[in-house]
């Protein structure tokens, strides 16, 4: 076996063990904003994803996604650019203990080194769900961010349960 022989099964065990993390998100939709004639083009995406922990939350997440040959082939790396909202469908119950700044989301942005997520905080005194998105890599992030606030309110005449989140 050669060394890149194994270097590229290492590399594509790695990558396949990334992405078997990641939470399931469903295509919205998407938007292109860099026409390639030959390959695809770089776009805007945008997933929703339910919050695991939490029923009644769901957010929507615009990401950028990079085209052209590299994106194509899965090699190329995605700029940190997201935006996030997220909001209350349904009564919110929460179903297992929350952890501070706990990751509900995380999507691979380059081959190996980069990845986008989404984390959670809880607002004790305001009874809000605050989620952020960011990017960071191996060695150093990216200070671009979003974040979203879902306050707990009543849904119809059913009460928030928050009594796990505490």
């Amino acid at each position: 076996m050669t060394f890149f022989g194994a270097t590229l099964r290492g590399t594509l065990a790695l990558g396949l063990f990334l992405a078997a993390g990641s939470a399931a998100a469903e295509t919205i939709g998407d938007v292109s904003t860099k026409f390639h004639w030959i390959s695809p083009d770089h776009k805007i995406v945008v997933e929703a994803f339910d919050d695991p922990k939490i029923e009644g939350i769901s957010c929507y997440l615009s990401r950028a996604k990079t085209g052209g040959f590299k994106g194509a082939f899965g090699v190329a790396e995605d700029t940190s650019d997201a935006s996030i909202t997220c909001l209350q469908v349904g009564p919110i119950t929460v179903k297992d203990e929350l952890d501070e700044g706990e990751e509900v989301f995380k999507r691979r942005t380059s081959l190996i080194f980069k990845s986008m997520q989404v984390v959670r905080f809880l607002d004790e005194k305001r009874s809000t769900f605050v989620y952020l998105v960011y990017s960071d890599r191996v060695i150093e992030g990216s200070p671009k961010n979003s974040i979203s606030a879902v306050p707990a309110m009543p849904w119809g005449n059913v009460q928030p349960d928050l009594a796990k989140a505490r």
